[in-house]
Parts: C-alpha cells; structure tokens; sequence
C-alpha cells in the first residue's frame, strides 16, 4: 500500500497568453477552481493507477477544504488520518501561458501545520511505500521518513519545492525524484546516488527522464510525445505512478517508463488532478511506447 504525506491545495488557474515578467500586469479572461497540491496530486495518481493509497495532510474549516477534497474523495483514497485545522487550506494561484509553462505561488496555510505523528507504524514498515515532498513542513516530514526507514518501508522523496536543508533527508529515504533544477541544489545527480545509496531520478521534460542507481550506472526513458496544453501537476502524476508501479514489484526501468508515459499524458490536459490518467489510459499509450 502507498502513504503519501504532504500539501492539500485548491488551485486557482489564470490562462494567460505569456507568462508576466517582474511587475507586469497580464490579463487573461476567467478562472478555474480545481484542486491541487503535491500530496494530493500524487495520491491521486497512484490511487488512479489502481493503488491503495492513505492520504496524510491538513486542511483547514472552510469552503476551500471539501472543494480542495472533491476528487480524491472520489478516487477512495483514505482520509482517516487527514487533520481539520483552524488555519486556511492551502491555495495555489496557477498562472498558465498558452503553451502550457507556468508560474505557481502557494499559500501554505493548513499545509504547514500538517503532522504525521499520529500515522501508526502498520502504515510504514515492510511492504508499505511512503511518498513525501517538500510543501509539508520540514520537521514532520524528515520524522515520518525516519520512522519508516527504521520500520523497513520505502520511501520516495519527491524535492520540490527544492529547499537549502533537503539534504537531511537523504540519509532517510530510498529514492528521490527532482526535475533538473531541483537536482541542481543538491550537486551531481550521479554522486549523490552513490554518495547517499539512493536511487535518484531526474525528470527533464520534453527530454523524459533519467535514473542514476546507488551502485553507479544509469538509465534513459524518453519523453511521451505530445503537444503540451498545461505541464501543471505532470510531475506529481509522475511520482504517483513511480510509487504505485515500485510497490507492485515492478522493475525500476518499468516503473520509469509508465511513470514518464503517465506524465506525458497528463500534459495534454488542464489542471493539476483532473489531467492524471487512468490505468487504462497509461496502458494503451504504453503500447506504442518504445521499450528500454
């Protein structure tokens, strides 16, 4: 099973024709609520790829938590250890341009309260994969991966928002997912595999995706073709499918190619959850994916 800590958002989303600059005012025409978060956008892909999946978090006692909830109420992901706070839920104001790049800012709100010490060990040890980020505050997050690191569980750290202390947890985790710039702030990608023995995977857009393994050695999976109308959320849907393929047993290299398969087809669409695919969705392009 998958239990994923971390933010529950409700995204606002601006389409814009190109994204402003420092100090311009760019207008576009509506806005859409959905919602979003990098805990619940991966819960939701792993749970829309057929997994059992628990997810962790905060939201606070307004309007914005149900409609923040509403879709991975509906995937029947567990929410028995979700907090109710009296702090806001988090919001995200997403500025798209019309080739699909974004801008994101986020007001944590309940996200940054979040706790995961009421998460029973059950949940953490051998046969249980745990999916972090960095959106949820850094102290719980760091304390949830050392328990399930001592409990046997895998745990996969998604480094974004990339952060100058992210480092301390390496020493805790089994595999990290960054795009290129993430991995940046933490030095060679290759090094710091084996450096840390961990696996570390670098996602790279229109490029796909690369693995460097602990004991030295890497991996290519190319890019899903496909005319991208919203990158939002394309690399939570990659961790989620990562997580969900791994705790199936499914080989690294297979897990790769179905987690950049899934990624790429969440480009085609708009806004961060309604864009992850389904199973089916993920097999029939795999079917004309290149093998590797």
């Amino acid at each position: 099973m998958i239990l994923v800590f971390g933010s529950i958002n409700l995204d606002l989303i601006f389409p814009v024709q190109h994204l402003p600059a420092p100090g311009e005012t760019m207008l576009g025409g509506g806005f859409v609520m959905l919602p979003g978060g990098k805990g619940a956008n991966q819960a939701l892909a792993a749970a829309r790829d057929g997994g059992r999946v628990t997810l962790v978090g905060a939201v606070g006692r307004d309007a914005f938590a149900e409609a923040a909830l509403d879709l991975v109420r509906k995937a029947g992901i567990d929410l028995s250890y979700l907090s109710t706070l009296d702090w806001p839920t988090g919001c995200a104001s997403v500025v798209i341009e019309a080739g699909g790049d974004n801008q994101i800012a986020v007001a944590s709100g309940a996200n940054a309260h979040a706790s995961a010490s009421h998460v029973p060990d059950h949940l953490l040890g051998a046969g249980c994969t745990i999916v972090l980020q960095l959106e949820a505050p850094p102290g719980p997050t760091l304390a949830l991966a050392r328990r399930a690191k001592a409990l046997g569980g895998r745990v996969i750290l998604n480094l974004a928002p990339a952060r100058d202390d992210a480092e301390a947890l390496l020493d805790t985790i089994d595999v990290v997912v960054a795009n290129e710039g993430e991995a940046a702030t933490l030095g060679v990608p290759a090094e710091v595999a084996t450096r840390h023995g961990i696996t570390v995977i670098v996602t790279r857009g229109e490029a796909g995706a690369i693995v460097h393994r602990p004991e030295g050695g890497s991996l290519a999976v190319p890019a899903l073709p496909i005319t991208a109308i919203d990158t939002t959320g394309a690399g939570d849907c990659f961790v989620g499918v990562l997580a969900v393929a791994l705790d199936r047993g499914i080989s690294m290299a297979s897990a790769l190619r179905r987690a950049t398969v899934a990624a790429g087809l969440a480009c085609g669409m708009r806004g961060a959850q309604p864009s992850i695919p389904s199973a089916a969705m993920i097999d029939e392009a795999l079917s004309s994916f290149p093998a590797v």
